[in-house]
């Protein structure tokens, strides 16, 4: 995808996340859409470019949203890698497989926010961080994987990228 394309992607996807998504909240858990546009992303496309979305994903909604910059760049650039890892190996067409990927990638993107999160000397309970946070938002992330993975799928297809 062209990067002018993808920032204004992931710009919609930002304001989205953080204006309407707010409503549709349960037990105070969110989908991430930035998260999940990245790990689809990186599962169709490769390591390389899921990195890079992550990485640049991740400073974008660091310089709108977070305290720490840098934070979820890194959380979103290794849950990009990851999924272009997994990409690599397994059957890219299957919408199963994409959810798993998707819930696994965003599963250790969060997880390594948490770990990022206590290198910085800030302390959070494992159980809500893990338990209460990170597995609720993977779960909700991955159950929305298969209504936008036929889109970017069938977009990829139309590009003429080879699968």
């Amino acid at each position: 995808m062209p990067l002018p394309f993808l920032l204004i992607l992931l710009l919609a996807t930002l304001l989205l996340q953080t204006s309407v998504l707010e409503v549709v909240s349960v037990a105070g858990v969110k989908p991430d859409l930035v998260m999940l546009i990245v790990v689809l992303n990186g599962f169709l496309l490769g390591p390389r470019e899921g990195a890079f979305l992550g990485y640049i994903s991740g400073i974008v909604e660091d310089l709108f949203l977070g305290e720490y910059i840098g934070l979820n760049a890194i959380s979103k650039m290794a849950a990009g890698y990851l999924a272009g890892v997994a990409g690599e190996r397994l059957y890219k067409e299957n919408i199963m497989v994409a959810t798993g990927v998707t819930f696994f990638s965003a599963g250790a993107g969060l997880l390594v926010n948490y770990l990022l999160l206590f290198y910085l000397d800030l302390h959070v309970s494992p159980y809500y961080a893990l338990l209460r946070l990170a597995l609720p938002t993977a779960v909700y992330t991955s159950l929305l994987a298969p209504f936008i993975f036929g889109r970017i799928f069938r977009y990829l297809q139309v590009r003429g990228k080879d699968f």
